[in-house]
């Protein structure tokens, strides 16, 4: 991978390259591709590479998986530089990227739930005999019924105590940024690579923030690239399209662009990407069956740094 190639969107002279896992799992052999490649090109380009735990989900996420993801990366070698940073810990961080999105009035409280999204969408295909929308990760878009609701009729839902998510108006935020592209190091799905353009309307008006948890996967990794001055994002293809996404909120609050790239999945016997509840390919497993560092480098095709 060359860093130095396309156009440089971040104001950055030293590269920072991140990893940044869900600690609601154990690491898998797809985990260690991608920290691997990561470290060793935070360190032959003498930049910096971060440790990131994206622990949003509360419920989910654990102490003892962490303090088992940080054990793994010591086993592989990986060391990062500064402390670890922990999403959980910063909340407030999102909500003030929220709160410039509200101000803009490019967000709105949706009171549908996930399941009545899937049932307005299966009741359409029934009526209509014509396929619903779907995002890039299969899941049906959001029909958008909640965004005409008047302002009073949301403060007195929202008073009453009604569960709601924030979503962005995606069609007033692309009105501001109709054109956005970055530049894709790696390849896409379908070949994509050099300046990509951007097609954040693939997912609809994506949830922002949710009544339990006061952040989106989305804008707290846009937030915490920009706050950690990350220059290269290197991750897995299956979060290719997530980049849109990215792309769009990045213009929206005015946060520098990173380059991106993205790399091969790891995938299982099966021909499916490697899942945490696959016990038999975590780095744990693996260990307690006698691989050294060694063997699991070669296992992800990573020989060149054995």
């Amino acid at each position: 991978m060359d860093i130095g190639a396309g156009a440089r969107e971040v104001d950055n002279a030293m590269p920072v390259f991140r990893f940044a896992p869900s600690p609601n799992g154990e690491l898998h052999l797809g985990h260690a591709y991608s920290a691997l490649l990561n470290h060793r090109l935070a360190r032959d380009n003498q930049g910096k590479f971060l440790l990131r735990l994206e622990d949003i989900d509360l419920a989910r996420c654990s102490l003892a998986y962490e303090e088992q993801i940080v054990e793994d990366l010591r086993f592989l070698g990986v060391d990062w530089d500064e402390g670890r940073r922990r999403q959980s810990e910063h909340f407030e961080r999102y909500a003030e990227a929220l709160d410039v999105l509200k101000h803009d009035s490019l967000v709105y409280p949706s009171f549908m739930t996930r399941g009545e999204v899937r049932r307005t969408a299966e009741r359409f295909e029934e009526e209509t005999a014509e396929p619903w929308p779907h995002d890039p990760d299969g899941v049906p878009l959001y029909p958008g019924l909640d965004r005409s609701l008047s302002e009073a009729e949301r403060d007195e839902r929202i008073a009453a105590g009604e569960r709601f998510a924030w979503r962005l108006d995606t069609s007033a935020a692309l009105a501001l940024h109709p054109d956005l592209t970055w530049y894709e190091g790696g390849e896409g799905p379908n070949g994509e690579t050099g300046t990509v353009p951007a097609d954040p309307s693939a997912w609809g008006d994506f949830i922002l923030a949710r009544h339990d948890i006061p952040t989106s996967y989305h804008l707290a990794v846009v937030v915490d690239d920009a706050l950690q001055g990350v220059t290269d994002v290197v991750r897995g293809r299956d979060l290719f399209f997530s980049t849109s996404a990215h792309r769009l909120l990045q213009a929206l609050l005015g946060l520098p662009a990173p380059r991106y790239h993205h790399h091969d999945l790891i995938l299982g016997d099966d021909g499916r990407k490697l899942s945490k509840s696959a016990r038999d390919t975590s780095i744990r497993s693996l260990r307690a069956a006698g691989m050294t560092r060694e063997d699991i480098v070669r296992l992800v095709g990573l020989e060149g740094l054995v």
